[in-house]
């Protein structure tokens, strides 16, 4: 079984949404995708730095399966619903699940 992600894009519209959002997702969304996804092994978050108005959340899964089965799943329901109710609809997202094919560490640089 290879390690899969789901990565889930956010961007949002407006600059001033930005501190409000980000501790949201910090606080409150990405605390509780880590306790609600069956499976879920650890979870992180970034902010783009490219567009700082896109905002990257990643959930690691031990297997593709068990990463493709939150697509379906009551719990992701449950939180784009409440996305939806505190955000509206005018924050696009993507859903996206990636197999890693393979890791490598980096050498000691000592």
């Amino acid at each position: 079984m290879a390690t899969a992600v789901l990565i889930i894009r956010a961007r949002l519209t407006n600059m001033a949404d930005r501190p409000r959002f980000d501790d949201w997702y910090r606080t409150e969304h990405l605390p509780s995708g880590l306790r609600q996804y069956k499976g879920v092994q650890r979870g992180w978050r970034a902010w783009s730095r490219t567009n700082p108005l896109v905002h990257i959340a990643v959930y690691e899964f031990p297997s593709v399966e068990e990463a493709e089965a939150i697509l379906d799943s009551a719990a992701l329901a449950a939180q784009i619903a409440e996305f939806d109710r505190l955000w509206g609809t005018g924050i696009t997202r993507t859903r996206e699940i990636v197999e890693v094919a393979e890791e490598l560490s980096a050498p000691s640089h000592e």
